[in-house]
């Protein structure tokens, strides 16, 4: 499969981590959460309950753009990428770079969210600026969108079969 570059994109507790992991596995890359890039200024504010501003996100986001670019042979991260813009940024340089959007509604991601135990995202409060922040990927963004509600193993299935196809962008 010549697919290199994924982010794994949504919201909060919709399953980043665990679809980022496992896809990596298969594709035999690296595997990077995003939020081990955040400062430790971002971590205190969300543990505070306060959500991030663009004005916080820029280095993140240009840390996680450098990630991306300077890994030769792929990766896949964990990233929120909740607007298009924060995509456009970390697609600057990446043309190739894939997204798996992992969808989900309020309810269902709140109560995955609510049994985590030591994140420092915190509240029900935090989750739902992400959902009011969220920009959902359009079709022109070629984002491979699957629903949260449907088993792991499915997920990771579907996002490889999506991946092999030979012009996935417009395959979504």
């Amino acid at each position: 499969m010549s697919v290199s570059k994924i982010i794994v994109m949504g919201v909060s507790g919709c399953g980043k981590s665990l679809i980022g992991t496992r896809l990596a596995e298969r594709l035999q890359v690296p595997f990077f959460d995003a939020d081990d890039f955040h400062s430790p200024a971002n971590v205190a504010k969300m543990a505070s309950g306060v959500p991030l501003t663009d004005s916080d996100r820029s280095g993140w986001l240009d840390d996680l753009a450098e990630l991306v670019q300077g890994e030769q042979g792929g990766l896949v991260l964990a990233c929120s990428a909740l607007k298009r813009a924060y995509r456009d940024r970390l697609r600057s340089g990446n043309p190739s770079l894939q997204f798996v959007y992992l969808k989900g509604d309020m309810e269902t991601i709140w109560s995955r969210h609510s049994s985590r135990e030591d994140h420092y995202f915190n509240g029900r409060s935090m989750l739902e600026s992400q959902f009011r922040t969220l920009e959902e990927p359009e079709p022109g963004e070629g984002a491979i969108v699957v629903d949260v509600c449907e088993p792991p193993d499915r997920i990771v299935e579907r996002c490889l079969a999506v991946l092999s196809t030979p012009d996935r962008r417009r395959k979504n």
